[in-house]
C-alpha cells in the first residue's frame, strides 16, 4: 500500500487529582471547548468532550502522529495550567495523574457523543468511581482498585 490510513477512535477518561470536586460550573463548558481546542491542536477530532465537577470525558480521533500517552500528557499539563489562570478558586487543580483509554468502533460513536452529553444526568444516580469500575469490567480490563484511584 503507497500510504498510511488510520481510523481510531478513542473514549478517554480521566479526573481530578483525588476525585475532587474542583471544576467549577462557570468554567465547565469553556473547560470542554479548551480540551477540544488542545485534540484539534494534536489532529485528533474531538467529537465530543463532557464531564462533571471532578472527572472528563473525551471522544475523539488519534492520528497516526502522536501516541496516546503525549496526547494525554498534551492535554493534561496544558488544561491544568489553564485552569490555574481562570480562577484562584482553582489555584491547587491538579488533574489525577492517571487515566483511562478505551477504543471505540465508529458504529459505537454517536452513542458515546449521547453518553458523553448526559454525563450530568448519569451521574445524578452513579458515582463516577462506580462508573469507571463498570468500564474496566466491560472492556475486559484486569485492574487492581488500590492502584485506581489517586
Amino acid at each position: 500500500m503507497p500510504q498510511s490510513l488510520s481510523k481510531i477512535l478513542l473514549h478517554i477518561v480521566f479526573s481530578t487529582k483525588n476525585r475532587a470536586k474542583i471544576i467549577l460550573p462557570e468554567l465547565e463548558s469553556e473547560l470542554h471547548a479548551y480540551l477540544a481546542e488542545i485534540c484539534r491542536a494534536h489532529n485528533c477530532n474531538a467529537y465530543r468532550v463532557g464531564g462533571t465537577e471532578n472527572h472528563i470525558h473525551i471522544a475523539c480521533s488519534l492520528p497516526r502522529t502522536i501516541t496516546v500517552s503525549k496526547l494525554l500528557e498534551e492535554i493534561k499539563t496544558n488544561s491544568s495550567k489553564w485552569m490555574k489562570s481562570k480562577s484562584s478558586k482553582c489555584s491547587s487543580f491538579a488533574w489525577q495523574s492517571g487515566y483511562g483509554v478505551f477504543s471505540i468502533s465508529q458504529s459505537h460513536l454517536q452513542s458515546l457523543v449521547h453518553y458523553i452529553e448526559n454525563q450530568h444526568k448519569h451521574h445524578g444516580i452513579k458515582s463516577f468511581e462506580d462508573e469507571l469500575l463498570e468500564f474496566f469490567k466491560s472492556y475486559q480490563i484486569e485492574f487492581d482498585e488500590k492502584y485506581v484511584w489517586d
